[in-house]
């Protein structure tokens, strides 16, 4: 069982970038590992960290300015190369949620089987954020699952998203794929039960 996700509160971490891919985001140096432990150190590791492991001052994640668990990024996130690794790293270094105005499909899909949720907002809502957290990095965004909207918490600007309802249980109950076949056993059991005698009187 993973953390529940119904609503989120916070401050963010901005990256106004367009196109960052895969490898951008977990090099691929870093995918042999099997587990999802110790990604989150090495998230956006080659703009994060000079070559001698040290901190880049002026990569937006080493600012004491922005921090937060949401990361807000630019247009076409996660691209590249479909590795799940990049939504370990995302969520290791303890994003709960990303916000773009448009995510890579592969990326999409692993962020939400990993318990990451993906917002897409409009390019002009994504460009309002930016400018809000630019002019007060302690500008935070509310993000409600059940009613699919996003907001400037302390504004009336607001918009919705659409996400999959299958996989927008899932994040609400905490589940992956097989919890949530766990969750109905009782069904899927009554529906071969019946299945069974069906086959029998035939």
């Amino acid at each position: 069982m993973r953390q529940k996700f119904t609503t989120l509160r916070s401050t963010t971490v901005p990256l106004p970038i367009e196109n960052i891919d895969t490898d951008q985001i977990i090099p691929a140096r870093f995918l042999k590992a099997t587990t999802r432990e110790g990604f989150g150190q090495n998230l956006f590791c080659d703009w994060r960290y000079d070559k001698q492991g040290n901190p880049k001052e002026e990569f937006v994640m080493n600012s004491p300015l922005f921090k937060g668990e949401i990361l807000v990024a630019g247009k076409n996130f996660g691209c590249g190369s479909s590795r799940e690794h990049a939504a370990w790293a995302i969520e290791g270094a303890g994003f709960r949620a990303v916000v773009s105005s448009f995510f890579a499909d592969i990326f999409r899909n692993n962020a939400l089987n990993n318990g990451l949720l993906p917002v897409m907002v409009s390019e002009n809502m994504l460009a309002v954020i930016f400018d809000a957290t630019k002019k007060d990095p302690a500008t935070e965004l509310f993000i409600d699952l059940p009613a699919e909207t996003i907001e400037i918490v302390g504004t009336d600007i607001k918009e919705s998203f659409e996400i999959a309802p299958y996989k927008k249980q899932c994040l609400m109950s905490g589940y992956d794929d097989v919890d949530y076949l766990v969750s109905i056993r009782s069904e899927i059991e009554a529906f071969e039960n019946k299945n069974r005698r069906q086959d029998e009187r035939d």
